[in-house]
């Protein structure tokens, strides 16, 4: 069961005013830096005639209500038959609006048994084993954009480091032996209702989309609904708690302003999230770092663009991007992970039940 949980500004205001007494460490001047041959560095097109509002201590406006529904469906990786184009012909954005339509009609069998055909149940999508009822679930709108990484210009995710390999050769040799399910340690942080990470809790995905910003004087919060996080992120210059500190999956974020744009970098991940497999694939190195651009376009657009900076884990650095558009009505809700939830719990037991049955007990 969710329970709606909407945080008023004013609350959330006295938060952050709390954690400047609390979390205040020593300034120093902050740059206005972005990956050297990245897409980030280009600068987003601000709607002609539209003028950003300010906050009334001057900064850029970006407060509010931003889900990212609408991209739920686009790939993260751009179809290889694409190509280096960014967006979907005519053909090809024909065939995303039929698959659209698909899912559709798959969604509104779930209130219709005689729909439920051998066909819709072989996809796994309705009343299948592992799927969730389809009237959980977030759809997007169809898109012409083609993928969600915009840089390499390809599309596609760039090849992992031999560092990269020998971690999951690490990992493999480490569950030499056993299952999937030996110990709750070999699920991913979601599979145990912790965390999806920082890009793994904004991408877009089956439900709980929605992102907020909300803003006082020298702060910023950016809560996402999946998994209920909130990164508190000082704009004073501060700079990123050393490496030797600690690290988290969620990481140490600190932000400034490069015109109207919000820049948020984070540091001090500890390598058990990542992008892709509910943030359990493709996981970074503790070396990552993570650049997040922010930038209202007009009254009801915002673009949201990241760059992945890990050299422990590709060959080169990746951007992805994609628009949120702003909501004022959507519904935030508390993302009770484990109310009811026995996932975890029959994932371990059946694993055992099956460990039994082939020793023949």
């Amino acid at each position: 069961m969710r329970q709606q949980l909407i945080v008023p500004v004013r609350t959330l205001t006295g938060m952050l005013t709390g954690a400047i007494v609390i979390a205040s460490i020593a300034s120093v001047s902050a740059g206005g830096q972005t990956p050297g041959g990245s897409a980030a560095a280009t600068k987003p097109a601000v709607k002609k005639g539209w003028t950003p509002p300010r906050t009334p201590w001057g900064d850029p406006d970006i407060e509010g209500l931003w889900p990212g529904t609408d991209f739920v469906g686009v790939p993260l990786a751009r179809p290889r038959t694409v190509g280096l184009r960014t967006e979907l012909n005519d053909e090809e954005f024909a065939a995303r609006l039929a698959a659209f339509q698909r899912q559709t009609e798959e969604d509104n069998a779930d209130f219709d048994l005689d729909k439920i055909t051998p066909e819709v149940l072989a996809r796994g999508t309705v009343g299948g084993p592992v799927s969730p009822p389809p009237h959980w679930l977030e759809r997007g709108k169809p898109t012409r954009q083609a993928g969600l990484i915009i840089d390499p210009p390809d599309g596609q995710m760039p090849p992992q480091t031999e560092e990269a390999q020998q971690r999951a050769a690490a990992r493999q040799r480490a569950r030499f032996g056993r299952g999937q399910a030996d110990s709750y340690e070999d699920r991913s942080l979601y599979d145990r209702c912790i965390t999806r990470g920082v890009l793994g809790s904004i991408l877009p995905v089956i439900y709980n989309n929605g992102n907020q910003i909300i803003q006082t004087p020298g702060w910023v919060a950016i809560r996402n609904e999946m998994v209920h996080e909130a990164r508190l992120v000082p704009l004073d210059g501060r700079p990123h708690i050393s490496s030797n500190a600690f690290h988290t999956a969620m990481g140490d974020s600190r932000g400034h302003w490069d015109g109207n744009t919000l820049v948020v970098e984070t540091t001090n991940l500890d390598g058990r999230t990542g992008v892709g497999g509910n943030g359990g694939a493709n996981l970074y190195s503790t070396r990552t770092k993570i650049t997040e651009r922010f930038t209202r376009l007009d009254n009801d657009t915002l673009k949201y663009e990241a760059t992945v900076d890990d050299p422990g884990t590709w060959t080169r650095p990746w951007t992805l991007s994609f628009p949120w558009r702003r909501d004022p009505s959507y519904g935030f809700y508390e993302y009770a992970c484990h109310e009811g939830n026995y996932a975890l719990r029959n994932i371990l037991s059946g694993a055992r039940a099956d460990d039994r049955a082939a020793a023949g007990r």
